[in-house]
């Protein structure tokens, strides 16, 4: 279906790969000028086509970025005790610099257990207690991934974001909080809502900057968006397409985008706006904790 926009569409994919070119070249600096090469460890428990999917997709382009891979795939049946092992082990390895634990993980396994075992100091989605309080209180050290992609994509569409209302519709550890803080870094004016805000379209009409994420398909409607404003779905739902085939589904953000397109002044695709930016962000946040850990100044133009 063709959708007639009136909006700038922001290419998340574009900005994604210029980025990952940079990491390129720090990662052939490190490895040239220190002997340094970052290295991630991706953890995932059981088969999730979806998990399986992103976690193929972040050792495929962690190798193509020169980087270290190492990719662990347990069994659904795995014990707690096990999976603690290995992030104890990948703790203690020097060849890692970067750890990340894909959730969710099976019910049997206390997923903020496994977190707070990660090395904060390794901790490239910025999950642990220690990686979430140097973010409220603006120390040096890796960001949420998809919150630092979210940011890198309005500073690249606004440039100065100081004193603009941003409204975050959705208050997940994984988006919104951080979500927030980055904003708040930036001197915007900040509300956090969600999906029992009361009026929650009269909320999202009056920011400058709407960060939709809720988890809900197309929640947010054009006429909920202020003209002119800058629109970035971070949904991603996975819905059954049966015009397609059988069997098939697509993909659908937070926002409608064929109403909000025709009022916004910008505004992230889905698929192509916020999603390739997550995994750039997590190559980015290894070459910063491989830079920390080895008393290194971690290059600035990765998360700008």
């Amino acid at each position: 279906m063709t959708v007639t926009t009136t909006a700038r569409i922001i290419d998340g994919k574009g900005f994604a790969e210029g980025l990952r070119g940079r990491i390129a070249d720090h990662v052939a600096r490190l490895k040239a000028e220190h002997g340094i090469t970052p290295g991630l460890a991706v953890v995932i428990v059981g088969h999730d086509p979806g998990s399986q999917v992103y976690v193929a997709q972040k050792a495929k382009q962690t190798v193509a970025m020169g980087m270290h891979s190492e990719k662990y795939e347990l069994p659904e049946t795995v014990s707690e005790a096990e999976v603690l092992a290995l992030v104890q082990k990948l703790n203690a390895d020097p060849a890692i610099h970067g750890i990340l634990v894909q959730l969710p993980v099976p019910d049997h396994i206390d997923s903020r257990k496994i977190i707070e075992t990660i090395d904060p100091a390794k901790d490239v989605d910025c999950f642990t207690p220690a990686s979430v309080g140097k973010l409220v209180i603006g120390l040096p050290g890796p960001v949420s991934c998809t919150p630092l992609g979210c940011l890198m994509l309005l500073r690249d569409t606004l440039g100065d974001l100081s004193g603009l209302h941003a409204v975050v519709v959705g208050r997940s550890n994984l988006v919104g909080k951080p979500m927030a803080q980055l904003l708040l870094r930036e001197n915007c004016t900040v509300t956090m809502a969600h999906s029992r805000t009361k009026d929650l379209p009269a909320m999202v009409r009056q920011a400058d900057i709407v960060i939709a994420a809720v988890g809900r398909p197309e929640m947010i409607k054009g006429d909920w968006i202020k003209p002119g404003a800058t629109v970035i779905d971070v949904g991603i739902n996975r819905i059954d397409a049966p015009e397609r085939g059988e069997g098939k589904t697509r993909l659908l953000g937070d926002v409608d985008f064929a109403s909000a397109s025709l009022v916004a002044g910008a505004i992230t695709p889905v698929p192509g706006g916020v999603g390739p930016m997550t995994i750039a962000c997590l190559l980015a946040n290894t070459v910063t904790t491989a830079s920390l850990i080895n008393g290194l100044v971690p290059p600035s133009d990765l998360t700008a």
